[in-house]
């Protein structure tokens, strides 16, 4: 799957059950539903590519240094990145189904 499968998923009423937690978190924050992707994200918190999706969700809030803890949890620098860009690059690594770094 690529990110254009995620960017054509947001035409969508919800996102796709099958995904993951994290990329559907990321769909929710998407379709600006902030307190979903929040609660999608702390299903499975343990796993680093949700830890990635939740530090972004607090940086977008605002939150800089809860969005810091969630960056060291998934192994990620914090970024400085527009939040589309961020947005992008994360459904990126999940749309390719790569490990988490």
């Amino acid at each position: 799957m690529s990110v254009d499968t995620f960017e054509a998923s947001l035409r969508l009423a919800g996102p796709p059950e099958d995904w993951s937690h994290a990329l559907q978190a990321l769909w929710w924050d998407a379709h600006g539903d902030w307190d979903k992707a929040h609660s999608f994200v702390q299903m499975d918190d343990a796993n680093p590519h949700s830890a990635w999706v939740h530090a972004y969700l607090h940086r977008k809030e605002g939150d800089l240094s809860n969005a810091a803890y969630w960056y060291r949890r998934s192994g990620h620098p914090m970024m400085t990145d527009s939040f589309a860009e961020e947005r992008q690059a994360i459904a990126t690594v999940l749309m390719n189904g790569s490990r988490p770094e």
